[in-house]
């Protein structure tokens, strides 16, 4: 067998990354000096440096060790945990240097702090492991008030005991899975990862400056001619008031008809004791949806062969506030992005036909192109053709192909006067022609309604859109993907923080986002705040100006 070479501990904390962070923030100041006070002395900058060359001669020794490792996986889980090891202490050496280094007269002399504590400990949890280091703990001279660790707020460390890096990473890799399997993934890839809810409370509280960075974040750069804004919704299925007061409720330990408290005969008892649930009449919705407005903004640019091109610069935004909200979000952006009110530059906007979201759109976009998604005018063609010809035949494919081709000709008149043939051919009297004529009527009045939506011949010769179909991957990729899955329950509110940071994953932005999300928190604590990022408050909904 091969030689394990085990990474030999410096001075750290070992244990699981609990949820129970305040446990050493919050005890008394009286309490953690007199913990620290019965330990050993801290090791100094030169310990660390000789820990480090031992610990960097060891895995050497171990590279060249003969008998070599058995095989390559066992050399290299073996190697993974030194270097571990050994970013561990060089962590621990650069929080050493930073503490020495740290001048505590703005503090004392100009803040109105005194110094209370000179080495107060502190386990902070790293993407390398934990890692215990000392800070001085400053209180105020009068008044009373929260004291301050200034190696923290020179860090821009909040009173969260994990690493904002190591924060930023659970939480982006909480909008591309869930709760659960971020953590279960965390284990995987680190060895040791947070419980769920602590990840879900670093969502709730990381998306808080969601919003504004959605708003106000950096803008694209060579931006195209032509700008297109599409819209569209998507419900996911959220609790019902039945549902958050069982899982908010008080849980009992174990059924009284269950005696050994495992998962199988467990569920049985509370089957029996919760009783049989009332079967769902026809139609009834078990989803219990909530829609999320979900805008896609991007433009084109017009190449050298005089097509216009893109998408460029896309951008994503999804909401469950009000819908208001989000098309004056689109509004803002355009703005910013070069294509203000009354701009002579081409603005297209594509929708699915609901009137009052056209209304809306013409208030915000004067002179903009409203377009009509060209699929939804041929699911209705379809619709049609099926009340007269049978569903898959050559018949049927040929009746909707001649009103298709009028209408990507843009002669949506002529369809019109067509379809009205139709209406006209059917008898008053008849097995079923009620329902046709019906559905006949219903249709013809959708598309007449809309007939400056559906100048499709022309925006074609422009090589415009006339599909949605950007924001129907949208809103299956971002919304869909993330919310919608089996078994999923959501509360608006916690979805809509989920909702923001995935937008900001999906445009590219995250490590942007993430870095002003640092800077504004520093210059928080700078200021005498105590923060934290984790929190159970869940995120407001926005509503219209």
């Amino acid at each position: 067998m091969g030689m394990i070479v085990r990474p030999r501990r410096v001075i750290l904390i070992a244990g699981r990354m609990s949820s129970n962070e305040t446990d050493q923030e919050s005890a008394p100041m009286s309490q953690r000096h007199a913990k620290s006070g019965s330990s050993s002395c801290p090791p100094t900058r030169d310990d660390l440096q000789q820990q480090l060359h031992h610990q960097l001669d060891q895995i050497i020794r171990f590279c060249l060790s003969d008998p070599a490792p058995t095989s390559f996986l066992d050399f290299e889980k073996t190697l993974l945990a030194l270097l571990r090891s050994l970013g561990c202490l060089l962590i621990q050496l650069f929080l050493r240097a930073r503490h020495d280094r740290l001048d505590l007269a703005t503090w004392t002399k100009t803040r109105g702090y005194r110094l209370s504590y000179d080495a107060a400990p502190r386990t902070l949890k790293t993407t390398c492991g934990p890692v215990t280091y000392l800070r001085a703990y400053l209180v105020p001279r009068r008044g009373g008030g929260p004291g301050v660790h200034p190696l923290d707020v020179e860090l821009g460390l909040t009173r969260d005991s994990f690493s904002p890096l190591l924060i930023g990473w659970f939480c982006r890799l909480a909008t591309r899975v869930s709760f659960r399997l971020s953590t279960s993934l965390g284990e995987m890839f680190l060895g040791d990862a947070p419980p769920v809810s602590t990840i879900e409370e670093w969502v709730l509280g990381l998306a808080r400056p969601a919003y504004v960075y959605l708003s106000t974040g950096p803008l694209p750069e060579d931006e195209g001619e032509v700008l297109v804004i599409e819209c569209d919704g998507k419900a996911v299925p959220t609790a019902t008031d039945e549902e958050l007061a069982r899982r908010r409720g008080p849980r009992s330990s174990h059924p009284r008809d269950c005696d050994c408290g495992c998962q199988r005969h467990r569920g049985r008892a509370r089957r029996r004791q919760r009783g049989r649930k009332p079967r769902r009449k026809k139609g009834d919705q078990s989803k219990n949806g909530r829609s999320a407005t979900v805008v896609v903004m991007y433009t084109l640019r017009r190449g050298p062969d005089g097509r216009l091109h893109g998408p460029c610069n896309q951008k994503v935004y999804a909401t469950f506030g009000v819908r208001r909200s989000a098309l004056e979000w689109a509004r803002e952006q355009a703005t910013r992005r070069g294509f203000p009110r009354g701009t002579a530059k081409t603005v297209q906007i594509v929708i699915d036909g609901e009137r009052c979201l056209e209304q809306q759109f013409r208030r915000l976009f004067p002179g903009a192109i409203l377009t009509l998604d060209i699929r939804h005018v041929q699911e209705k063609l379809w619709e049609v053709g099926r009340l007269f010809h049978q569903e898959g035949s050559p018949e049927l494919a040929a009746w909707v192909a001649g009103l298709e081709h009028l209408l990507y000709r843009g002669h949506v008149r002529t369809l019109l006067r067509r379809l009205d043939q139709e209406l006209s051919g059917i008898s008053r009297r008849g097995p079923g022609t009620k329902e046709k004529r019906e559905k006949l009527k219903e249709v013809i009045a959708y598309l007449r309604a809309r007939v400056k939506l559906m100048d499709y011949g022309s925006w074609k010769a422009s090589d415009l859109v006339i599909a949605s179909g950007v924001v129907e991957g949208a809103v299956r990729y971002v919304v869909g993907e993330r919310l919608d899955n089996s078994g999923m329950r959501w509360v608006e509110e916690r979805a809509e923080a989920v909702l923001l940071l995935r937008c900001i994953e999906v445009n590219g932005d995250w490590e942007d986002f993430l870095v002003k999300s640092q800077a504004d928190r520093s210059e928080k604590l700078r200021q005498g705040e105590v923060l934290q990022i984790r929190s159970k408050i869940p995120t407001q909904l926005p509503v219209a100006a």
